[in-house]
């Protein structure tokens, strides 16, 4: 590793660790408690795209790596009213996708939950974590942004807000890139198409097929924030919609079970770390964004 390499990776780190402190920081000051992140369940994010299977053995059960805590959150939410989780996560996607330079095999999500909240108070929140994590890395990592490059410039809040349908028609299908690379500062992408979307996604009852969601787009074409919404939390509606996306109620069981007792209405998010580094960095790639990065199809990473 030549020394120029070595100081970007040491300002990175530190650039990181500033962002996790300003995090837990404004998060605190919210009412929010932080709970430890679950690794392996028999339950999981089912997600809506191509990953490799994550089961392993436990104790003789197939049990899967986290690919997010979604599902927990939702049950966390039965003790604690307002929660959040730096959570470990393993997605194994499809080797193409480490090309786009923002995918991780394994990376890190403060995930976050709020009882009875719906998408506004939401966005509200990853508004204020954003522009109070900016703030804190401008204050307090001047010499590191000095040396890799990067000026800041601190959002206006509230954010803009596209809908799915016109940001599709503005930049066609698959237009995360189109639609961050057009952007001088983050904006919402709201009301996603249910067919685009998980289970746990809440339909809007006044609006058939179109989901209380939201995903946050940085500008400089860095692509997607973060991305969370409103869920779905009685039993009729969450099976209808695992029926309709045709996912095998059995693997979810032990969630249903949950949902049967009843869990409470709730709105989050979760926004990717290294994303966030790679955004605050300026880097070219998510990988440059930790110690022993895992990439989609490389193997050898230790």
């Amino acid at each position: 590793m030549s020394s120029s390499t070595k100081q970007q990776l040491v300002d990175v780190l530190r650039v990181k660790d500033e962002t996790m402190h300003a995090a837990r920081e404004y998060l605190r000051g919210e009412g929010f408690t932080e709970i430890l992140p679950v690794i392996l369940s028999p339950i999981t994010d089912p997600l809506h795209h191509d990953t490799f299977d994550g089961t392993v053995s436990f104790y003789g059960s197939p049990y899967q790596l986290t690919k997010s805590m979604i599902l927990h959150k939702q049950i966390a939410l039965r003790t604690l009213p307002r929660i959040y989780s730096v959570s470990p996560n393993v997605r194994m996607e499809p080797a193409e996708r480490a090309s786009l330079g923002r995918y991780l095999a394994e990376f890190v999500q403060l995930d976050l939950e709020v009882r009875d909240a719906l998408r506004d108070e939401i966005i509200a929140v990853g508004e204020g974590l954003l522009v109070y994590v900016l703030t804190a890395i401008v204050e307090h990592c001047s010499a590191e942004l000095a040396r890799l490059g990067r000026e800041l410039a601190i959002p206006e809040t509230p954010f803009e807000r596209i809908t799915f349908q016109d940001a599709e028609e503005r930049f066609g299908k698959g237009f995360d890139d189109a639609l961050s690379e057009s952007l001088s500062a983050p904006a919402w992408v709201i009301d996603f198409p249910r067919m685009v979307r998980e289970f746990y996604d809440r339909e809007d009852p006044q609006r058939a097929g179109v989901l209380l969601d939201m995903d946050l787009v940085y500008p400089e074409g860095y692509g997607e924030a973060l991305s969370g919404g409103e869920r779905e939390h009685t039993l009729q509606r969450v099976v209808r919609r695992l029926e309709q996306d045709a996912v095998d109620k059995e693997r979810f069981s032990q969630y249903l079970g949950f949902v049967a007792e009843g869990l409470p209405a709730s709105a989050g998010f979760g926004i990717g770390i290294e994303r966030l580094t790679r955004f605050v960095c300026g880097l070219e790639n998510v990988e440059q964004s930790r110690l022993f990065p895992k990439v989609p199809g490389r193997i050898g990473a230790i």
